[in-house]
C-alpha cells in the first residue's frame, strides 16, 4: 500500500474499469489515509477513523467492481454483502454481523495461503520423502518375541542379512528419489491417504436466534476425534499437491494464523454494502420486516463496534466500508440520519455513454471482445472485429439501455452473446479459421431488436 500513490491507484484501477474519475480519486484516497493512518503516533491511531464511502448511481457502471479491484490491489481481506438478505434482531434470516464473520473468514483463508507459500520448499522436499516411503517402504527393524534373545543376542547371519537388506533397499530409495525429481515417475498411480473433508457442523442458537456460526464439531473437541482418512488412487504429480498441501498445514502455525488474521481484518479490511438504497425508505407499519429495523441493527457495524466470532471479538472500528445503490425510487435522504452520517464521502457515478462502451469493449484487461476471442481460439478459429463494428456495438447498447432498463456495461454482455450465436453454435464444423466481424454483419443481426419499440403495452 506504501507503494501506491492516490494516482497510481486510479491508474491501476484505470486498467480494468473505464471512466467514473471522481468514484476512482474518492476510494484511492481512502486507501492512501490508511498508509498513513499507520505512521501515526499510537495515541492518535486509534482516534482517526476510516471515511466510509456512499456511491450512487445504476447498476452496471462499475460500483462494485472499483471495490473489488482496490482490494485485489492492496491484497485486503474483502467481501460483498447484499443489504436486502439482512434482517432485523428478531427475525429469521441473516443478521448483520454475519459481513464481519464472512470477512474474518476471509483473511484468515488469504493469511494461511500466504503461510503455506512461505513453507513451500519445506513441504515439497517432505512430500517427495513420504512418496518415496509409500513406493519403497523403509525396513524396519524386526522385533525380538524370544526373550532368549534379548539376552544372549540374536544370529549373526541374520544381523548380516538385514544389512544387506537395508542397503538394497536405500540404494532403491536413492534411486527412485532420483527418477522423482527429474520427473520421470509424474504419470504412475500410487495410493494414498487423503484427509475426509465432511465435517459435521452445528448451529448455535443464541437468546436473538439462530446464528450464523455453523462451527465445525472438529474445532469444538480438537483431537478428541480422529481426523477420518480415505484411500484414494492419483497420480504421483496430483498425489504431490495433494501431500504438498497436508505437510504445509502441519507445518504453519494455525493460532498464529488466526491472530494475523484477526488483525489484518480489523486494520485494513474492506466490507462493500450493496443495494443499500433497498433498505431506505419509510415504513408503513405491518408484520413486514422493517427497513429502518434493519437500518439500524447496521449502523453500530460501521460505526464500530465488537463482534464476537468463533476466533474471538472483532473490533470493526478501522473496517473501510462503502455502501452503493442507485436510489431511483428512494433518496439518500431516505436513509436514517445515523447511517448518512457515518458515510461522509458521497460520490455519483455517470452514467455510459456511447464512446464509454467503446473503451469497455478494447481497452481493459478483461475487454469483452478479448475473453471471447480466446474462448474461440480454443476452436482454432481467428475472431477479429474491424473498428466500425465495434463503434456499431457500442451503439447498438447504448440505444438498447436508453429503449428499456438501463443495464449500464452488463448490455455489452447480452448484445455480443446475440450477435456471436451463431458463431459460437458453428465454430467446431466452420472450414474457415479466420472470422472478421464487419458493420454489415452488426447490422444485419442486431439493428432490428435495437430499434424496435416495444409496442405490447399498447395491444389490448
Amino acid at each position: 500500500m506504501e507503494q501506491l500513490t492516490p494516482r497510481q491507484i486510479v491508474e491501476e484501477l484505470d486498467k480494468y474499469i473505464i471512466g467514473q474519475r471522481e468514484a476512482k480519486k474518492a476510494v484511492a484516497i481512502a486507501l492512501r489515509n490508511r498508509y498513513r493512518r499507520n505512521l501515526l503516533p499510537n495515541e492518535f491511531k486509534e482516534e482517526v477513523k476510516p471515511k466510509n464511502i456512499l456511491m450512487i448511481g445504476p447498476t452496471g457502471v462499475g460500483k462494485t467492481e472499483i471495490a473489488r479491484r482496490l482490494s485485489k490491489l492492496v491484497k485486503a481481506p474483502f467481501v460483498k454483502v447484499e443489504a436486502t438478505k439482512f434482517t432485523e434482531v428478531g427475525y429469521v434470516g441473516r443478521d448483520v454481523d454475519s459481513m464481519v464473520r464472512d470477512l474474518i473468514e476471509d483473511s484468515i483463508r488469504m493469511v494461511r495461503v500466504e503461510k503455506m507459500k512461505e513453507v513451500y520448499e519445506k513441504s515439497k522436499v517432505l512430500a517427495d520423502e513420504k512418496i518415496i516411503e509409500i513406493l519403497i517402504p523403509y525396513p524396519l527393524k524386526k522385533k525380538n518375541n524370544n526373550p532368549l534373545e534379548a539376552l544372549f543376542g540374536g544370529l549373526e547371519e541374520e544381523d548380516i542379512t538385514d544389512t544387506i537388506d537395508k542397503e538394497v533397499i536405500l540404494d532403491k530409495r536413492k534411486q527412485l528419489k532420483d527418477k522423482l525429481i527429474k520427473g520421470e515417475l509424474e504419470d504412475k498411480i500410487i495410493e494414498i491417504d487423503v484427509e475426509d473433508n465432511y465435517n459435521p457442523t452445528v448451529e448455535l442458537f443464541s437468546g436473538l436466534g439462530i446464528e450464523e456460526y455453523n462451527i465445525d464439531m472438529g474445532d469444538i473437541f480438537g483431537d478428541l476425534l480422529p481426523k477420518k482418512t480415505k484411500k484414494k488412487r492419483v497420480t504421483i504429480k496430483e498425489a504431490r499437491k495433494i501431500i504438498n498441501n497436508q505437510e504445509a498445514e502441519k507445518l504453519i502455525d494455525m493460532d498464529e494464523v488466526v491472530q494475523i488474521g484477526i488483525k489484518k481484518a480489523e486494520e485494513s479490511g474492506i466490507i462493500f454494502i450493496d443495494e443499500i438504497d433497498k433498505i431506505a425508505g419509510k415504513d408503513y407499519g405491518g408484520p413486514d420486516v422493517s427497513r429502518e429495523g434493519v437500518q439500524r441493527d447496521i449502523l453500530p457495524i460501521i460505526e464500530g463496534t465488537t463482534v464476537m466470532t468463533k476466533y474471538g471479538p472483532v473490533k470493526t472500528d478501522h473496517i473501510l466500508f462503502i455502501a452503493a445503490g442507485a436510489f431511483h425510487v428512494s433518496k439518500v435522504g431516505d436513509l436514517i440520519p445515523e447511517i448518512q452520517g457515518r458515510l461522509p464521502i458521497r460520490v455519483e457515478l455517470e452514467n455510459l455513454t456511447e464512446d464509454n462502451f467503446v473503451e469497455i469493449l478494447t481497452k481493459p484487461k478483461n475487454a469483452i471482445i478479448r475473453q471471447y476471442q480466446l474462448l474461440l481460439e480454443t476452436e482454432g478459429i481467428s475472431l477479429k472485429f474491424t473498428e466500425e463494428a465495434t463503434k456499431a456495438l457500442a451503439r447498438i447498447a447504448y440505444v438498447s439501455n436508453e429503449q428499456s432498463e438501463n443495464i449500464g456495461a452488463r448490455r455489452l454482455q447480452t448484445v455480443l452473446e446475440k450477435l456471436l450465436e451463431d458463431i459460437s453454435f458453428e465454430a467446431p464444423c466452420l472450414e474457415t479459421k479466420e472470422v472478421i466481424v464487419d458493420e454489415a454483419y452488426v447490422n444485419s443481426k442486431l439493428m432490428a431488436n435495437a430499434y424496435q419499440k416495444d409496442i405490447s403495452k399498447y395491444i389490448l
